[in-house]
């Protein structure tokens, strides 16, 4: 198809698209939108064909790659054989990932559970709520600033943005916001050298006096029945907190009888190197959330993994909760042959390989722009890079945004070809950079990326 034939392609949908779709979700953060014909590997392909690297992989969902072609096929065999059932119904599938999840708990945590699945993060995030409800007859939970759970009316009230509830009137059950360790802005001034994790102290303090509005002493009780965490914030800016930040909260929290439900929709599946995040720091969860890169983005599951105890038949019956296509069989049928791959082989060691790699690529960028480029971080391949003012501290927001920008113009060269590079902003400021590459990109690719990143900071300036 000519050039022009395909510009105006584009003009015809962006038309339409202005006149009959809701602005309501975020395609309208760039304007205009940007219009992708294609994908395959670590690349989204525009109507000219332009190849642009993409270091986000929608949102964490896409690890193993667009179009992988052993999942793709796992999709089209479930198409040809049981393409639909209703989930009040069993298929082999559903039961064998909910199987292959709940040993993997059993063996790396050493305690029994049960899988629940429902289709997308804020679903499996509402039965969360729902199981801790049950559980403690609580409906107020604790959360981080900083956090991120989703945009249906309950995980956008233990969501800490205002901005996500601002339009919908008054939330009742708000969670109670606590200071997350995002120790490069401490909100106290301090250094994570000398504080003694002062952040975890304030918390463990709220405990000391039923006057600090959480705990009655006189019967050793909480007003709060759960503590939603991220082991490494994803929208907050892929913040990775202190060594033994969590090991110390998980002790307030089982001192008060506190539930811990870990969000791992945007973290685990080896994202940081770990089959879950929240490993990385030896804590026991009571709840693990997942979703995203279960099934690589194909025909979306989400769920999750409860501790027998509070998931029995008994305590949470059948009709306890329902979504029509909950464990459909596509995606389980995906989801089951991802974690046949997952365990076949060492993802491991290969996303620490290569999150080290890509590291090491942006602590180079970082010394080709002082200032400008600030903190760089990462675990596995969950990266970060704080733009800064001049002076290397200051979140400078709008050079973010033109970067960000610039990247989806598709008009940056290397090797004699035009790219485009597909970031994602995220942060307390929006001035981070927040990265979240294939599992299958290569140390060229993130050659690549480095050189593509290197001319963006260098052009926005």
């Amino acid at each position: 198809m000519r050039t022009s034939e395909t510009t105006n392609k584009t003009a015809e949908l962006l038309a339409l698209e202005s006149q009959y779709c809701s602005f309501g979700d975020t395609v309208h953060y760039l304007e205009p939108p940007k219009v992708f014909t294609g994908c395959e590997g670590s690349y989204l392909y525009d109507e000219s064909g332009t190849p642009y690297l993409d270091l986000q992989m929608w949102y964490s969902a896409a690890s193993f790659g667009y179009k992988n072609p052993r999942l793709n096929e796992a999709l089209q065999r479930q198409l040809d054989r049981l393409p639909q059932l209703a989930c009040q119904y069993l298929h082999a599938e559903k039961v064998e990932v909910a199987a292959r999840i709940a040993r993997y708990c059993e063996d790396r945590f050493g305690v029994k559970g049960r899988v629940h699945f429902n289709v997308g993060g804020s679903q499996a995030i509402e039965d969360s709520l729902k199981i801790v409800r049950n559980v403690t007859g609580k409906n107020l939970m604790f959360a981080f600033m900083g956090g991120y759970h989703g945009r249906t009316l309950g995980a956008s009230a233990i969501t800490s943005s205002y901005r996500y509830r601002r339009r919908y009137g008054h939330f009742s059950d708000r969670a109670q916001f606590i200071f997350y360790p995002y120790c490069l802005r401490c909100i106290y001034g301090m250094k994570p050298e000398t504080c003694g994790i002062y952040c975890q102290d304030q918390f463990a303090r709220l405990f000391e006096s039923e006057y600090y509005g959480v705990w009655d002493s006189k019967a050793g009780e909480c007003e709060y029945g759960a503590f939603y965490i991220e082991a490494v914030q994803g929208t907050g800016g892929y913040v990775i907190p202190p060594r033994d930040y969590f090991q110390r909260l998980a002790e307030t929290c089982r001192k008060h009888n506190i539930l811990i439900v870990d969000d791992e929709i945007q973290m685990g599946f080896y994202r940081t190197g770990k089959f879950w995040a929240i490993e990385n720091w030896g804590i026991t969860p009571d709840i693990i959330v997942f979703g995203k890169a279960l099934t690589n983005g194909l025909n979306p599951i989400s769920g999750l993994w409860a501790r027998e105890e509070l998931m029995t038949p008994e305590l949470f019956p059948p009709g306890s909760t329902h979504s029509t296509f909950s464990s459909n069989t596509l995606g389980t049928a995906v989801a089951l042959e991802a974690l046949k791959m997952m365990e076949e082989e060492n993802y491991e060691e290969l996303v620490k390989e290569k999150g080290a790699y890509f590291l090491a690529s942006l602590r180079e960028l970082q010394r080709r722009h002082p200032g400008v480029v600030g903190q760089v971080d990462g675990l596995g391949l969950a990266l970060r890079i704080e733009v800064c003012k001049e002076d290397g501290v200051s979140p400078d927001r709008e050079l973010t945004d033109r970067i960000f920008a610039e990247g989806l113009q598709g008009n940056l060269k290397a090797g004699g070809k035009k790219y485009g590079l597909v970031l994602d902003v995220g942060g307390y400021y929006k001035n981070v950079f927040t990265l979240a590459p294939s599992f299958t990109i290569t140390h060229e690719e993130i050659d690549l990326a480095l050189d593509l990143l290197d001319q963006l900071f260098h052009n926005a300036k």
